[in-house]
């Protein structure tokens, strides 16, 4: 590729951050006001084989995997048939288990997709990281897993505090199915992966993803001390559990592609996407950051940014689109401690790309 090229600019940069040991592989897509989506990759797959990395190689999108179910969701509220203000009791309010969740009678479809409903994390509660070790391929029910929650004090009342857990989207996702008739990953797949021609998108429900780059979880990964998550082609926990917290292995261009199709309207009218981006604070995301429903918003030295972060053990992923370039960038690492994690490398790549007088 050309070196003065768009494509030859951004390589040229990640390269640089890769030889400078910044992280150990990356994929990254970008996606063009023209339509045109760029597909780059640097470092190595895999440490061990000397495996270099492709821009087909696919990663854990962790959280970023929010953005697949808000979608599902937010077609919904468009077409009238789901209300952000309406109480979750509407769908559950007869479970058996219903009032042990806390803040039940008060949490609405809103508060779950914005982190307001005082429902904390299941996944890093330590009895639920201890079953998950006792049996690693085990598979969890959406049931099973917010029990780790029953009968717990929530940090506040329902719409009173932000607080980031996987459980809001569990629960939603419960609740698209009971409205669509269907899994929500089917749901997903006829109205955003095949629509969108996402071709190096899975749902992360088994431990065999094909085509996934070995992924480095470090020292410190809470979910068993693994560092090399691929062991002989099988992941050594079963992804599945995350669901709809995240729940997809993917490619960097497909999920720059979602994002413009995400924000620029496609998926659902502009007045919901607009209803999307206008976020409550976030603090523990980071200074002046915002979270709306499905979306991190961030102020930027080329304006907002509007996307989503990921981890799993093995994997970072951070996605961004630009409104005033129109242009989304999207970068996955095989990494869980890089020197500069992946919102950082979007950045010096916004700036490669839009900025004239950056990098």
């Amino acid at each position: 590729m050309a070196q003065d090229s768009p494509a030859g600019r951004l390589q040229h940069t990640l390269d640089s951050l890769q030889v400078a040991g910044l992280f150990i592989g990356a994929t990254v897509g970008v996606a063009l006001p023209d339509g045109q989506v760029l597909a780059l990759a640097t470092g190595l797959s895999d440490t061990v084989l000397d495996v270099p990395m492709r821009p087909d190689h696919r990663m854990l999108a962790g959280s970023v995997g929010k953005m697949f179910f808000a979608a599902v969701a937010l077609r919904l509220v468009a077409d009238g048939r789901l209300d952000l203000d309406a109480q979750i009791s509407e769908w559950l309010g007869t479970e058996p288990w219903f009032d042990s969740l806390p803040n039940a009678r008060a949490v609405t479809i809103r508060h779950l997709m914005s982190h307001t409903s005082g429902l904390v994390r299941y996944e890093f509660n330590p009895t639920f990281i201890a079953d998950l070790l006792a049996d690693p391929g085990r598979t969890f029910t959406p049931v099973e897993e917010i029990r780790y929650l029953f009968g717990a004090t929530p940090p506040f009342a329902a719409g009173a505090g932000w607080d980031y857990s996987d459980t809001n989207y569990i629960v939603l996702a419960m609740i698209l199915e009971r409205i669509l008739g269907t899994t929500a990953y089917d749901a997903i797949r006829q109205q955003v992966v095949e629509p969108l021609g996402l071709m190096g998108t899975i749902a992360s429900d088994r431990r065999d993803l094909a085509g996934l780059a070995q992924g480095y979880a470090g020292p410190r990964n809470p979910f068993g001390g693994y560092d090399a998550m691929v062991v002989d082609g099988v992941f050594a926990i079963n992804p599945q559990f995350e669901w709809a917290g995240g729940g997809f292995a993917s490619t960097g261009a497909d999920l720059a592609r979602l994002a413009v199709a995400w924000y620029e309207g496609v998926l659902f009218d502009s007045a919901v996407v607009r209803q999307a981006v206008d976020g409550v604070p976030a603090p523990a995301l980071g200074p002046g950051v915002r979270y709306g429903l499905g979306v991190i918003v961030r102020d930027t030295p080329l304006g907002p940014a509007w996307g989503h972060s990921g981890y799993f053990p093995g994997y970072l992923t951070e996605v961004r689109y630009y409104p005033a370039h129109r242009t989304a960038i999207a970068v996955q690492l095989n990494q869980n401690a890089p020197r500069r994690g992946p919102g950082a490398i979007v950045q010096v790549l916004a700036a490669t790309l839009l900025d004239p007088g950056g990098p």
